[in-house]
């Protein structure tokens, strides 16, 4: 055989010595070596390529050359395979070369080599080119990103201080009127109107206080004369207590002249008394599973000038200021969120400055009262609260007779559609008076309003409104409605132009109050 006189002739060249090695070597028995059963780790930096002498026992020359033919092609056995080992020549220098198998890549033109038999030794694929990240989405251009639009693009963007969200808005208008005054002998007039409206709304992440007020002052530029401040501030705290228990407390001041069509406005003044009347209250609210406690206690301080007299002089009025203390206590079942049922009882006791007025009677009163109704909460499309009852004010002055009446107070908002908002406002009152013999008056309030939004930057408002006054002891009452609608062309955020008209009429059977007035303003609102 060829291969075994070649192998022959390199062992008688390399000597005695080297034959009896080779031959030892060759003459290894059958049976595995035991260190042999355990693959060998070589140099960390060798590549991870298979050895074929430590994968199967090497019997013979012949099995080895069969093993070299096995796993390597027909066109790389005698290049660097066993071939390479035996026959190569070999000096006292040089060690045994080690039997490396050729890695193969595949071309184009060439298929790849087809997986080795050999389990250990799996075919050698060609390169992968370098991975894409298929899920990643293709974004275009930083330019070409557009913003979703805004809900209100000319809603007024507010400025901050502290924890609280500040809008307030400047309004700056001409007011042409055919009753400065609003009275029965009320003349035209031009007058410059000016107010400024306040809010501010806490971002808390817990509890919430809102802050709302506005002042108006108005003064003739010609017709009649009138120079006159009104205004009002409100703040409301809600707090979220520990163990469903809630909190609110409520802080109010108003500074206004005496309409003329109050009860008590007085003949023959150069200018209406200046009312201040300040307000509060404090209450807490206890959840008892579907039952609702609570206890809410008010104070109503109201303070008069002194009135300018057409004759020179003052009227004074300091024996109209009085508080008046009151307390309920309100139960409550949750029938479902969106409904609570209630009942509620008041007592109070309202306290004159003096005890005696100019008339010689002593005007300050108990009071006691009853009413039920119920909450209702839908959401932001519908909700509110009404409720009816019956109050009643018994005077210290057994010869003025007792105020009492039916009650029919609340507040109801809706919302039937996006940029549309009604809410309505119903409220029953007790009058004090100062004629002899007078108990007072018992006054039914109802207001509609409503703000619709035409266009992002044309809104519409209205206003519907109507009074019920009954004398009490007579069949004297007072009839009032008022009607207002108005448009607001918004320019930007920050400016727009406003348009409004208003009719008032005062209807009553008592001589020297029926009146009616017309006006309209326009004006600028600058807002931040």
């Amino acid at each position: 055989m060829p291969r075994f006189n070649s192998i022959s002739g390199t062992v008688r060249r390399v000597g005695k010595l080297r034959t009896l090695m080779l031959a030892a070597s060759m003459l290894v028995p059958a049976f595995p070596v035991q260190a042999q059963e355990m693959e060998l780790r070589g140099n960390m930096n060798e590549p991870l390529v298979p050895d074929i002498r430590v994968q199967q026992p090497v019997r013979s020359t012949q099995t080895l050359r069969a093993l070299a033919d096995e796993e390597l092609p027909p066109e790389t056995g005698t290049a660097q395979g066993i071939d390479s080992l035996v026959d190569a020549p070999l000096d006292e220098t040089t060690p045994p070369p080690v039997p490396q198998p050729r890695r193969r890549t595949a071309t184009v033109e060439e298929p790849a080599a087809e997986a080795s038999p050999n389990p250990r030794a799996g075919a050698i694929l060609p390169e992968e080119p370098t991975r894409q990240n298929l899920r990643e989405e293709h974004t275009g251009a930083i330019e070409q990103i557009r913003r979703a639009p805004e809900d209100d693009p000319f809603a007024a963007p507010g400025m901050r201080l502290g924890t609280f969200l500040l809008r307030p808005s400047l309004e700056q208008g001409l007011t042409a009127t055919s009753n400065a005054d609003g009275s029965a002998t009320g003349e035209s007039a031009v007058l410059s109107e000016t107010t400024l409206r306040l809010n501010a709304t806490s971002d808390w992440s817990r509890h919430s206080a809102d802050i709302t007020g506005y002042t108006t002052w108005r003064k003739s530029l010609s017709g009649q004369h009138l120079d006159e401040v009104r205004g009002r501030i409100d703040g409301t705290l809600n707090l979220d207590l520990e163990r469903d228990w809630r909190a609110t407390a409520r802080l109010g001041y108003e500074a206004s002249p005496e309409s003329a069509s109050s009860p008590i406005a007085i003949a023959g003044t150069a200018s209406q008394p200046l009312r201040h009347q300040f307000d509060g209250s404090a209450g807490i609210e206890k959840a008892l599973g579907k039952l609702r406690l609570g206890l809410t206690g008010e104070a109503l301080r109201t303070v008069y000038e002194d009135a300018k007299l057409s004759t020179g002089g003052t009227l004074s009025q300091k024996h109209r200021g009085s508080t008046l203390y009151t307390a309920r206590l309100r139960a409550g079942y949750e029938i479902s969120p969106a409904l609570t049922p209630f009942v509620e009882i008041e007592g109070g006791r309202r306290i004159y400055d003096e005890r005696v007025d100019p008339s010689g009677y002593s005007r300050s009163s108990d009071r006691l009262g009853a009413r039920a109704g119920t909450q209702f909460d839908l959401g932001e499309k519908f909700g509110g609260e009404l409720a009816a009852g019956w109050l009643r004010e018994s005077f210290d002055d057994d010869r003025l007779a007792a105020l009492s009446a039916a009650t029919i107070d609340g507040t109801v908002r809706w919302s039937p559609q996006r940029g549309t908002d009604l809410h309505l406002r119903g409220s029953t009152t007790f009058e004090g008076a100062t004629a002899a013999g007078e108990s007072g008056s018992v006054l039914y309030a109802l207001r509609l309003t409503g703000e619709r939004q035409i266009r992002a930057n044309l809104t519409a408002n209205a206003l519907l409104g109507f009074d019920w006054r009954e004398y009490s002891g007579s069949d004297d009452r007072d009839l009032i409605y008022t009607a207002e609608a108005g448009l607001t062309w918004w320019m930007n955020r920050y400016a727009g132009l406003t348009i409004r008209a208003r009719h008032e009429t005062l209807d009553g059977n008592r001589a020297g109050r029926d009146a009616k007035t017309n006006s309209i303003f326009v004006g600028i609102t600058a807002r931040r």
